[in-house]
């Protein structure tokens, strides 16, 4: 399984949302590997505990900037951030149980959600904020 990479499309234009989404990224490639590398069971879930973790606070850090700023899309993206965090839970509890389908379903769904969210709904959430503030 290749990992997944930063492409030039995810750019959402906002350097230190980028680089939040490189990281992401990044631990996308590090549960993948963690499951096809055969780590114990509790380091697997921790790995997808840290990911979790991680998307989890990106995500509530925007849902709170979409309504400090009014943002007339926020129900939609907060509904594709609700989507993906439930998918994310089934991979979890997947994982035990096929563990070289389990990364390969991880990456593959993760990267198609990337490119379609970075380039949609994030993408049109940072030029509406315009240069603001992300921490």
């Amino acid at each position: 399984m290749a990992p997944i990479e930063w492409k030039p499309e995810y750019s959402v234009g906002n350097p230190s949302v980028d680089h939040e989404h490189q990281e992401l990224i990044a631990l996308v490639n590090q549960t993948a590997s963690a499951i096809l590398d055969n780590e114990p069971e509790a380091d697997i879930q921790d790995s997808f505990g840290d990911l979790l973790r991680a998307i989890s606070a990106h995500f509530a850090l925007e849902e709170q900037q979409m309504k400090a700023y009014g943002y007339d899309q926020r129900a939609q993206h907060k509904a594709h951030h609700e989507r993906l965090l439930d998918d994310l839970r089934d991979l979890m509890d997947e994982a035990a149980g096929a563990p070289d389908q389990t990364a390969r379903r991880l990456a593959t769904t993760l990267e198609a959600w990337f490119g379609d969210h970075f380039k949609t709904h994030d993408a049109r959430l940072h030029d509406r904020l315009g240069p603001h503030p992300h921490s």
